[in-house]
């Protein structure tokens, strides 16, 4: 038996729609059908005015919100400056306290140094000076008010200044202590709060603040405009104020920062009064309204723009910063120029190879800062020739540059035109190459060079020496052995006639054989010298050494008229040193001293030689050891020495002199330097040279 199939029966609402329009009357029906038209076609747009009118609303609650948000960040701006001004001020203050005790706390100058402080300081009521134990020494009170402490109030406020004293001294720095209230005859009273700063002697400083007038002093007055400043506790007691009354139909705005003193602690308070903002600040209710479509869409077609403006703009990036990289790191100079001359482009080797900045050689119109004078005109040559077609070589070409201070220095310049991506020249590309550091080098190969070769001049005069000692005592010792023979032949005529012909010539003949014998001794010195065998050195009195030479100096000085004076102390010690070789040297000084005088302007010319005492060796570096010292002194009245020849006037070969060798006074340094001594000069007052040398006493 089959079952029926399930009857299908229409929703509920639609029956009783049916049943109520069978009901209602054909004028009915029509009115809802029109309403209910109506409400689907305004339902969008009502709900798209409610929506953009709560986005309007929200716009002008935010824009408000905004602006007094701002409002509220310059208070609180304004306030912390505010503060920050109130630290710095008293901060200045405990230093004007210190330096009012620098040179001393004095009861007689108090009044004299207390008083132009008080009155740059409209701040503080009184300043006093106690001692250690708090008692008043002396007190200042302002010129600004009316007296304002009595010794009641002191009394009152005694613990607040123990109170503060002891911070200070606990802080070892300058403490504060709370406020406390000083009524004044007018019933209005003062918050004053006390300042203690200990005093070198160990006495105390105790400054008394009036917190208004600190407010007023200390704190910009621009804070002032149209709001209050006050100081209030930290539980919000206002102590004092300052400042703009509020207006009605205000807003009030408020920002608060703590100030933190060393023993006190309050609130700088702020209160702003500000308008409210208007409901249209800036129109941007309208302006969002009938610019956001069009601004989707702009911004919609600019989104693709601009992505492919920034893709293309950091490629570009890339390869300026790669280049600018390049041209930064590499350490030749780099130059551009147009082609009328002028330097568009300079890299920072450049700069730093002529130390001018990139602004300074830019802007330079004409000739380059980095031309030398001299060489000015030369360059504005050639760069004429460049900008009249001429080709530069290709290998480069050397010139000078001069440095921002002066000095000069060789370059190795390569040029070549600038072209551009249309193939058309638009001026030249020059590379700079500093050769200071080759020429240094080249310099000091040469200088190699010259040592080397002064070096093998030394070894050829030794040996030279050497074989001229060999050669020449064999005639110095027959001319001595021909001379002993001569004197004993005419020495029995000479002993019976004392003042004959005769003696006279025996004289000459002994004076022939002593100098050929000191000839053979200088010799045989030089000989050993050269050698360097061990030299015969023997205690010699200081006279015999200047007698030994004075006879060949004052043969000398005769020609050249010269004077020669010679100063030797009393009761000097002799000498330990080689006779032949140090009258060698003061030989050779003298000499050196009339060939300096040898002057025609010179009238007057007189050389001294000098014997004294010294107390060390004056050579750098050397202590004083127990032996003693005589001074030999060769001072002349000559042209003295310039600088450029004394940094170099012992160096061997070197001469100022056309016919001299450069060895004398090498020489006589090694000589003196080998008895352990030294030998130095310095000028001569009122002109000349002095020449000192040293020798060991026996």
């Amino acid at each position: 038996m089959s079952t029926p199939a399930p009857l299908h029966r229409p929703p509920r609402r639609r029956l009783l729609k049916a049943a109520l329009a069978d009901l209602l009357p054909a004028s009915v029906q029509q009115a809802l059908a029109l309403l209910r038209s109506v409400w689907q076609r305004w339902f969008l747009w009502v709900l798209l005015a409610v929506l953009v009118l709560g986005l309007l609303v929200t716009v002008v609650w935010l824009a408000g919100r905004h602006e007094a948000e701002q409002v509220q960040a310059a208070l609180d701006r304004d306030t912390a400056d505010a503060v920050a001004d109130l630290r710095s001020g008293l901060q200045r203050n405990v230093q004007s306290l210190q330096a009012l005790q620098a040179g001393g706390l004095d009861s007689d100058r108090w009044s004299t140094d207390v008083t132009p402080l008080m009155r740059g300081h409209r701040e503080w009521l009184r300043l006093e000076w106690r001692d250690a134990a708090l008692h008043t020494v002396a007190v200042a009170d302002t010129p600004y008010h009316v007296r304002v402490f009595d010794e009641a109030s002191r009394k009152a406020a005694q613990g607040e200044i123990e109170s503060a004293c002891a911070d200070a001294v606990k802080l070892n720095a300058a403490a504060y202590s709370s406020s406390h209230y000083v009524p004044q005859p007018d019933n209005r009273g003062l918050e004053v709060m006390e300042l203690c700063v200990r005093a070198d002697g160990g006495g105390y400083l105790v400054a008394s603040y009036a917190l208004r007038d600190m407010l007023t002093e200390l704190v910009t007055p621009t804070m002032r405009r149209g709001q209050e400043v006050s100081l209030t506790e930290p539980d919000g007691t206002r102590l004092a104020s300052i400042g703009t009354a509020r207006r009605a139909g205000s807003r009030v705005f408020t920002a608060q920062q703590p100030v933190e003193l060393p023993g006190a602690t309050m609130v700088l308070r702020v209160d702003g009064w500000r308008g409210a903002p208007d409901v249209f600040p800036n129109l941007l209710t309208g302006l969002v309204t009938a610019m956001s479509i069009a601004l989707v869409s702009v911004l919609v077609l600019l989104a693709s723009d601009t992505r492919r403006r920034l893709r293309a703009e950091s490629e570009l990036a890339d390869t300026l910063a790669y280049r600018k990289a390049m041209e930064d790191s590499v350490i030749t100079g780099l130059r551009a120029r147009d082609l009328r001359g002028h330097t568009t482009y300079v890299n920072p080797a450049f700069c730093e190879m002529v130390g001018f900045s990139a602004e300074e050689l830019t802007a330079v119109e004409g000739a380059s800062p980095y031309w030398p004078t001299e060489l000015a005109h030369e360059y504005e040559r050639r760069q004429a020739l460049r900008q009249a077609g001429g080709v530069p070589p290709r290998e480069g070409f050397e010139s000078v540059f001069m440095r921002k201070d002066g000095s000069r220095f060789p370059v190795l310049i390569f040029e070549a035109p600038l072209i551009n991506a249309h193939g058309t020249q638009t001026g030249w590309m020059s590379a700079f190459i500093d050769l200071s550091e080759q020429r240094r080098i080249e310099e000091i190969s040469r200088a190699s060079q010259e040592r080397l070769q002064a070096s093998a001049r030394l070894a050829t005069v030794g040996e030279m020496a050497s074989l001229l000692s060999h050669e020449l005592t064999q005639p110095l010792a027959a001319i001595a052995s021909y001379a002993s023979g001569s004197l004993n032949l005419l020495q029995d005529g000479a002993d019976a006639h004392p003042h004959s012909d005769a003696a006279q010539v025996a004289m000459a003949v002994r004076r022939i054989a002593e100098q050929a014998d000191r000839a053979g001794q200088v010799i045989r010195s030089v000989h050993d010298f050269v050698r360097r065998r061990d030299r015969t050195r023997e205690p010699v009195a200081p006279q015999a050494l200047v007698e030994a030479v004075l006879p060949l100096v004052r043969l000398q000085a005769r020609k050249t008229g010269v004077r020669i004076d010679v100063l030797i102390d009393e009761g000097l010690p002799r000498v330990f040193c080689d006779r032949t070789l140090v009258e060698q040297v003061l030989l050779n000084l003298a000499r050196n001293g009339m060939q300096a005088m040898d002057l025609p302007e010179l009238r007057s010319r007189v050389l001294v030689l000098r014997v004294t005492r010294s107390p060390e060796p004056p050579a750098d570096g050397v202590a004083p050891d127990a032996r003693r010292w005589l001074e030999f002194c060769v001072a002349d009245v000559g042209s003295g020495i310039a600088d450029e020849v004394a940094a170099q006037l012992f160096t061997p070969f070197f001469t100022t002199r056309a016919d001299g060798m450069g060895l004398g006074l090498s020489l006589c340094r090694t000589v003196v330097e080998q008895h352990g001594g030294a030998l130095l000069f310095e000028p001569n007052h009122p002109r000349g040279t002095v020449f000192r040398f040293t020798l060991p006493v026996t």
